[in-house]
């Protein structure tokens, strides 16, 4: 079997309640999204303002790195949710909001969701077990839509 379909099925054992299911297919992208907006609030230097890049321009390249690894299609969708998150952080900066106050509080509701979810599904997060899981959850959200595409991964 190969790696993504371990990490997908020891991911999906702790995933099975529906209402748990429809909290993490929000929540997952929602604290991907997130995460690269609180990363991107970290002051550069100067070389890095030099060039218009941020932290979070520099922590997706070994998440997708990673990501590829796993399956061409996953990286590929990453890519895709990667892009539009950098984007979306580019217009809340360009907004009268400080992109590190909404991600900050984004980032704890979509968390308290997460947790609520599991108390119904009465089984612990994933990452929990290994901290690996932090990056198969959007991997896991992918694979449903790419099944509804009949794209294989």
């Amino acid at each position: 079997m190969r790696q993504i379909e371990i990490l997908l099925n020891e991911y999906g054992h702790s995933h099975t309640n529906k209402f748990n299911i429809l909290i993490h297919a929000v929540a997952v992208p929602a604290i991907y999204f997130v995460t690269l907006g609180l990363v991107w609030s970290i002051p550069r230097p100067e070389v890095l303002v030099h060039f218009d890049v941020t932290w979070a321009h520099i922590a997706v390249i070994p998440m997708l790195i990673y990501y590829f690894r796993l399956s061409g299609p996953i990286g590929a969708a990453m890519t895709l949710l990667s892009v539009v998150s950098l984007y979306g952080i580019m217009l809340i900066e360009r907004s009268v909001y400080d992109v590190w106050m909404v991600c900050l509080v984004l980032f704890v509701v979509m968390w308290i969701l997460q947790f609520v979810g599991h108390k119904v599904e009465g089984k612990s997060p994933s990452f929990l077990k290994d901290v690996q899981f932090l990056l198969v959850g959007p991997a896991w959200w992918w694979v449903h839509w790419l099944k509804r595409m009949n794209i294989p991964y």
